[in-house]
């Protein structure tokens, strides 16, 4: 008997699985639309603003008299400094913390780490309060030594130092560090650590070799969007009152608001948009690099 051979029918309404060219351009105007008007917009007045001088006209007075000025140059390095330092600090507590939650059994792991969740929704200046009552002039720790030796003042006076800020940011940063760290933890074959310690590799060796290579990609991706936001901080140097440490975001601030500098504050404010933006393309190439 001859086989009878059937022609595929042609599946109903396949042509709508897919979606039109027409369809996908209607749906995706309102999102980008949105986009343009409350972030691409006011970000070209402020570039526009940068390039307009008091004096009238558009031309590159702003910049040149910005990048002139020792105020710009020392905010500039201080904010480098600060945003590396205070990045190193986190990514070297952070990657401690998270192998002692991740791997050392005590009581209490669990709350930690739901804790580190609930800190990430703190402001930055809530932890800069606290620090204040903890090492200020007339704070805690102080008032104990004032207490105990009699002397008028105490020991603690850093936080109005820029290594103040440094603690303060190290502090409220992180968790940021923390939080990728203990999901790529807990994604690690613990059937690796148990064979190399039961061949007699040590907990440094067996960090080194097994553990520290599965958190590269965690390592970069937290230490990128510390590095940004601590580039970006505004409200822990300002509530420290650290004296004499001014960074971008401060320096923005003080034009605009007690200068009245207005294209000044617009050049500083773009300079700090184009370091951030050329840290996160870095920041993809690197994870990208890591198999993040």
């Amino acid at each position: 008997m001859a086989e009878v051979v059937r022609k595929p029918r042609a599946v109903v309404g396949s042509s709508r699985s897919s979606p039109r060219p027409c369809g996908a351009l209607f749906w995706a105007l309102p999102p980008v639309a949105l986009l343009a008007l409350f972030f691409l917009y006011p970000l070209a007045l402020v570039v526009q603003q940068s390039f307009q001088p008091d004096s009238g006209g558009t031309s590159l007075e702003p910049y040149a008299d910005v990048f002139a000025s020792y105020a710009f140059r020392e905010a500039l390095w201080t904010t480098v400094w600060l945003a590396v330092a205070a990045t190193v600090g986190c990514l070297v507590l952070g990657f401690a913390l998270a192998l002692v939650i991740a791997f050392v059994p005590f009581p209490g792991a669990r709350a930690v780490s739901r804790f580190i969740d609930v800190f990430l929704s703190f402001p930055s200046f809530l932890i800069t309060l606290a620090l204040l009552f903890i090492y200020g002039s007339v704070g805690m720790a102080n008032g104990l030594w004032t207490d105990a030796t009699g002397a008028s003042e105490g020991p603690f006076q850093f936080l109005t130092t820029p290594w103040g800020v440094l603690l303060a940011e190290i502090t409220y940063f992180t968790p940021f560090v923390v939080r990728p760290l203990l999901a790529a933890f807990s994604q690690l074959d613990t059937a690796q650590l148990e064979a190399a310690s039961s061949l007699g590799a040590r907990a440094p060796r067996i960090i080194r070799r097994i553990v520290l290579p599965e958190a590269l990609p965690a390592l970069a991706a937290g230490g990128s969007l510390v590095l940004v936001l601590c580039l970006n901080e505004f409200g822990i140097v300002l509530f420290t009152g650290a004296k004499g440490v001014t960074t971008l975001p401060t320096l923005v601030y003080s034009k605009a608001m007690l200068e009245s500098d207005y294209p000044g504050a617009c050049v500083v404010a773009v300079v700090n948009v184009l370091i951030s933006v050329g840290l996160y393309g870095l920041y993809r190439v690197v994870s990208r690099r890591a198999g993040a």
